[in-house]
């Protein structure tokens, strides 16, 4: 008769326990990389035990080493900021843009409660004409104030996302009929030469005056500001995503289409079936690259059209040319560069869900 070691068994057990826990640490790493935490990963492997010393130089690496790039740059900006005159005074250092930054938050609560009261009070006065029988004179009053910073950012982020999907509507079509057909890539090709350079500063004018003559009003779903930006987003934003998505069509297997020719795979089947989950990878390099360049784009194309986000904050701010301009404008390209990086996040992300691939 044979007997366990008791010792044996709870060392076994451990083991199990602490593979377990590192097969989980793994998983949740993938997510932390499309997430840009991976220096979270080598925390917690170094917590659960796995060579703390090596785990130690991966979180020097990904979280020491940025946190201190970052520390000194917030102390080259302090340093040098207040010797360069301009025109609106000194450059603001990180700590008045820090103040102008909590003062545009606190501005947009209070423009939130001032517009809650507004409604509650257009609220309470239909209530009294309909308690009266005057239902006639029930109105709907609208808020009349100043969008607040808040507005302004979702404004924005709401015009690049109608651009961005009206060119990839456009986009991906365009690409997977390149890739398939030698004929149509000779036909498409020239014009993606030709407009792919062009700025957006010369396609806003154009369709300015497009847009005009279609727009004769505001009162249509979207105001001609909105449209404007979102069409020059759009122009500007569709050529990578348009070159990836004929690139990634035409690099599929031959053995693949042929296969699909032996199988009399309807056009429609050999799309859904076979081009796009093997050219998916590249499509969505070239959507990632392309809400970039939305984005860029956008801030300009706000600036002229005067879409009531980002860009035109920006712009108003220069404008005003107060004391705390500077700031504000530095408030605002800091938060363009975050929202720029968590777009490039959530396309990643996406990328993730639906490919293969976890190459950035």
């Amino acid at each position: 008769m044979t007997t366990v070691d008791p010792d044996y068994a709870r060392t076994a057990e451990r083991e199990a326990r602490r593979a377990r826990r590192f097969t989980r640490i793994n998983k949740a790493d993938a997510w932390f990389q499309v997430l840009g935490l991976a220096w979270i990963t080598p925390i917690l492997r170094a917590v659960a035990g796995d060579n703390p010393r090596a785990q130690g130089k991966e979180i020097w690496r990904l979280l020491g080493v940025p946190l201190l790039a970052i520390c000194g740059f917030l102390l080259l900006w302090g340093t040098l900021a207040p010797r360069v005159q301009t025109s609106l005074g000194a450059i603001p250092g990180p700590s008045q843009v820090w103040e102008e930054a909590v003062n545009l938050h606190h501005d947009a609560i209070a423009k939130a409660e001032k517009e809650r009261d507004h409604y509650q009070r257009v609220e309470a006065r239909n209530q009294r004409f309909i308690d009266k029988g005057q239902p006639e004179k029930v109105k709907d009053i609208p808020f009349t104030g100043a969008p607040s910073y808040y507005d302004q950012i979702w404004t924005s982020i709401k015009t690049v996302f109608f651009g961005f999907l009206i060119g990839s509507a456009i986009a991906i079509p365009l690409g997977i009929l390149a890739g398939l057909s030698p004929y149509a890539n000779a036909a498409i090709n020239p014009l993606v030469q030709i407009f792919k350079p062009v700025s957006p500063l010369a396609w806003l004018p154009i369709v300015t005056m497009v847009v005009s003559a279609l727009y004769t009003n505001n009162d249509g779903l979207f105001a001609k500001s909105f449209l404007v930006s979102a069409i020059t987003v759009t122009l500007c934003s569709l050529w990578p995503t348009l070159i990836n998505t004929a690139l990634g069509v035409a690099s599929i297997d031959k053995d693949l289409v042929s296969v699909s020719k032996v199988l009399k795979m309807s056009t429609w089947s050999k799309i859904t079936k076979l081009v796009l989950p093997s050219a998916l990878p590249l499509i969505f390099t070239g959507l990632r690259l392309s809400l970039g360049v939305g984005w860029m784009v956008l801030i300009a194309a706000e600036m002229l059209a005067q879409n009531p986000g980002l860009g035109k904050f920006v712009w108003d701010e220069f404008q005003n040319g107060s004391s705390s301009s500077l700031a504000k404008i530095m408030v605002a390209v800091l938060t363009i560069g975050i929202i720029g990086f968590l777009l490039d996040r959530v396309m990643y992300a996406l990328q993730s869900l639906f490919t293969f691939s976890n190459n950035r």
